[in-house]
């Protein structure tokens, strides 16, 4: 059927993986004939991208629907992905939802619409976990100069706390054949960067038997790409090949993003992670003997099952001790189906909030003091315009965000400039290199 003239609308819950598939689902209705408009105006149609990584992503993602259904009563809204597979009763029971469609149906929408017309009663699609096989490339547009290309989905790991192999299935990925056409697709877009997204990207290769070292040199020889970011890998699969080839490279960035997660060995036995904190550091260690001022993100949840004063204060104390650059730390969150459930030790509601905001206060004195140590570099930076178009900002090789006064003529353009220093909002001044 064709919608030429009817507008669609789009929210985006969670990961950076579920933005660059948004971006796939928003082609397939541009080309039924779709205009995209902002998810604030009035549309015909509202695409919600849920997450359900946590309580809070379903909660978000709840208020997101209702939302629309608000904006525009006799519009259609559909809610897709995590949330939408892992309880489609859960949120068919929201009045005024026309569709919930799995983590496979999202990316055949246009099958579901019908004549567009409201439904009496809200429809569920969705298929079972062991059938989800297949792979949905996914490379996300819009008004960044900066792309996220899926390289991978799905995850064979099953933590015991993390639902996500219940919602988005087995781990696959195509070939570095493909995967490489798309990377050479989004430089004819005019991209001048990419970052690699997925599930757990360090696992691509499995169905073609090949590897993500091997996935990385091939994007490395793209011609027309300025920069190349690696998304989060697991540690046990970041090898010193990989890290080796990233100091060797001019296209791939001094940018890492490693899950911790726990700074305890024990706590990490409990959540069935695949290495020790000693593995972890050994990474750290490696890095920083290579690319002394590469940027080291590091995730770690606050307040898992099981893990008792003692351990926190262990983690914390590891963590502290690792020459890292920020911290992304994330509330411990009850997932039904994961096998943390089974784990005794409870920690309170209360007491992981507070372990949390001191992990947070934790990564702004390491992100204070990693852009302080950069204060007086030359770096390079790829600029994108911000909101206000009076300023634009943009990120070094090494992840450090500057902003300065607008000018049309470097938006997705990269300039030599000093970093001078930390203004109020965290990020840094420069000046120019002519």
């Amino acid at each position: 059927m064709n919608f030429k003239g009817k507008k669609a609308a789009y929210k985006t819950l969670g990961c950076k993986l579920n933005f660059s598939e948004t971006s796939a689902i928003a082609a397939s209705l541009k080309e039924a004939g779709f205009e995209r408009v902002g998810f604030e105006e009035k549309a015909d149609l509202y695409v919600i991208n849920t997450c359900s990584v946590t309580r809070q992503g379903d909660k978000s993602s709840r208020n997101a629907i209702r939302q629309a259904i608000k904006r525009n009563p006799n519009a259609m809204v559909a809610a897709v992905g995590c949330y939408s597979q892992l309880k489609p009763d859960e949120l068919s029971q929201i009045e005024g939802l026309d569709l919930v469609l799995g983590n496979r149906e999202k990316f055949r929408i246009t099958e579901f619409l019908g004549s567009l017309s409201k439904k009496k009663k809200t429809e569920i699609h969705t298929t079972r976990l062991k059938d989800i096989g297949a792979f949905y490339h996914s490379l996300s547009s819009g008004d960044r100069t900066r792309c996220f290309l899926k390289v991978q989905d799905g995850c064979d790991y099953f933590c015991s706390y993390c639902i996500i192999p219940f919602a988005r299935g087995k781990s696959r990925s195509d070939t570095i054949k493909n995967t490489v056409a798309e990377a050479r697709t989004a430089v004819k877009k005019g991209f001048k960067e990419i970052v690699l997204t997925g599930v757990n990207i360090g696992d691509f290769g499995k169905p073609s038997g090949e590897d993500f070292y091997s996935l990385l040199i091939a994007l490395n020889k793209v011609e027309g790409l300025h920069r190349l970011r690696i998304g989060s890998v697991e540690p046990n699969l970041l090898k010193d090949e990989i890290i080796e080839l990233i100091a060797q490279s001019n296209r791939l960035m001094p940018h890492f993003h490693i899950p911790l997660q726990s700074g305890s060995d024990e706590v990490l036995s409990l959540m069935k992670r695949k290495y020790s904190t000693g593995l972890f550091a050994s990474r750290v260690k490696k890095i920083r003997e290579l690319m002394p001022d590469a940027f080291i993100g590091v995730d770690v949840i606050a307040g898992p099952n099981g893990e008792t004063e003692k351990h926190f204060q262990e983690s914390y104390k590891f963590i502290n001790s690792l020459d890292i650059s920020q911290l992304h730390a994330f509330t411990y969150s009850e997932r039904s189906g994961t096998q943390a459930l089974k784990i005794p030790w409870k920690v309170p509601a209360e007491e992981r909030k507070l372990r949390t905001q001191k992990y947070i206060n934790l990564s702004e004195k390491k992100l204070l003091a990693f852009y302080t140590k950069n204060l007086g570099s030359e770096r390079s930076v790829l600029f994108e315009e911000n909101s206000d178009k009076k300023t634009m900002g943009g990120f070094t090789e090494n992840y450090i965000r500057v902003e300065t006064g607008y000018d049309a003529a470097l938006i997705n353009n990269l300039a030599k400039v000093k970093l001078l220093s930390i203004g109020p909002g965290g990020c840094v001044k420069i000046e120019f290199i002519h």
